[in-house]
């Protein structure tokens, strides 16, 4: 297959190339709130509503800077967990959001790290975060999106590279691969840091190809038309 110039992902691409990218359930956090004996009694965490309510607000300021303001989220944080405890306290967490002009009060990101807070450590775990951030798909869409990871990794191993790639797709028909500009190689890591969400380092997991298209997906009305984009996409 020939990977040449690509219209916008928001448009079922034709079939002989890919989709522009310039650009089931999972476990709940712990709710249990009691006390040890003699411990004090824990801070009530917050209602699961009060924490909905903040998600959803979280989540429609990221949709409305596009269809890359999941992604773009999922890699700032990912970026400043440069311990690699995949976990932010509510400073951290709040004022992550602050440089990136999202607004949570104090009270609503403690509330948040709370609800994820998966060893009572007080942090946040990173990963259900965003994942739990990332717009409801349904079964339909989150099993397109797994086929067209699947067709990519070809080694099998969770992660995408440019060697995988380069048993999928060809890059010589690309422009700047005519011109002499760019080498095959290189169109296909560029392509493939579309979808990198952490430090660009030429490899893509599933969690990442999921956060590009949570924002794909929330821009599309009905299943059919987006496992069709996908479908044609991807040629599956």
């Amino acid at each position: 297959m020939q990977l040449g110039p690509a219209p916008s992902p928001e448009a079922p691409p034709t079939s002989n190339s890919l989709p522009r990218h310039d650009t089931a359930n999972r476990r709940p956090g712990r709710q249990d709130s009691g006390t040890d004996a003699g411990q004090l009694p824990r801070e009530p965490r917050p209602s699961m509503d009060a924490v909905d309510a903040t998600m959803e607000k979280l989540r429609a300021q990221c949709l409305s800077r596009g269809a890359s303001g999941i992604q773009g989220l999922a890699r700032f944080f990912r970026q400043l967990d440069r311990d690699g405890s995949r976990s932010l306290d509510a400073d951290e967490f709040r004022r992550g959001l602050a440089k990136l002009g999202l607004v949570l009060d104090q009270a609503e990101a403690e509330g948040v790290c709370r609800r994820w807070d998966r060893d009572g450590s007080g942090t946040l775990d990173l990963e259900e975060f965003l994942w739990a951030l990332r717009p409801p798909m349904s079964q339909a869409r989150e099993a397109v999106i797994a086929a067209a990871f699947a067709k990519l990794d070809r080694s099998g191993d969770g992660v995408v590279t440019v060697d995988d790639l380069r048993g999928v797709y060809s890059g010589r028909a690309h422009p700047k691969v005519r011109s002499g500009e760019w080498t095959e190689d290189e169109v296909l890591r560029r392509f493939l840091d579309n979808f990198d969400s952490s430090e660009k380092d030429g490899q893509v997991t599933l969690a990442e190809f999921q956060d590009y298209y949570s924002g794909v997906s929330a821009s599309m009305d009905t299943d059919e038309e987006f496992v069709a984009m996908m479908t044609s996409a991807w040629q599956l």
